[in-house]
């Protein structure tokens, strides 16, 4: 991506410990996840930063990926106030209403199996897209699914990684 740090990387490597465990804190709910992003700064690059996100996915428990998860709210009802998952469900915004009605249902059936919501990368995707993905990850084992979950937070961690090293 880049060869040097980006002004909002330089910032980020140079917030005190505090501050910055509040950013990463914005990016991936897990703590785990974040401390071990905080014990590697400062990062030479973009992808450094990315490599290491990876890196501290790839080891996350079953219980860090529930906390991970947990950060997220479903698919179609983003947190109030929250410009993050307004902007990565923005394929939501013109959802029938019927939609809305079978993805909070599939919503539902998908926490009752798994007991954790469904994550997905929404960026980009259109609210049938998102359905439809629910519709067949649902039929998945549950190691199966948190594994497809885990891969879904190192998409959602890369895009929010980008928007915290361009400064946004």
């Amino acid at each position: 991506m880049t060869s040097s740090p980006t002004p909002g990387l330089t910032r980020f490597n140079t917030l005190d410990d505090s501050a910055a465990s509040a950013e990463l804190h914005e990016v991936c709910a897990s703590s785990a996840w974040g401390s071990k992003l905080l014990a590697q700064r400062p990062y030479a690059t973009v992808d450094a930063l990315f490599a290491a996100s990876d890196a501290a996915m790839a080891e996350l428990t079953a219980a860090d990926l529930g906390e991970a998860m947990e950060g997220h709210p479903p698919i179609g009802r983003p947190k109030p106030g929250d410009p993050t998952s307004a902007r990565e469900q923005r394929g939501m915004a013109g959802a029938s209403e019927e939609l809305k009605a079978e993805l909070l249902e599939l919503n539902l059936a998908y926490q009752d199996k798994f007991g954790h919501v469904f994550l997905i990368c929404a960026t980009g995707a259109t609210g049938e897209q998102m359905r439809d993905a629910v519709r067949i990850r649902i039929e998945n084992d549950a190691e199966t699914e948190r594994e497809i979950a885990r891969g879904e937070l190192v998409k959602i961690n890369r895009i929010r990684l980008t928007r915290l090293a361009e400064g946004e």
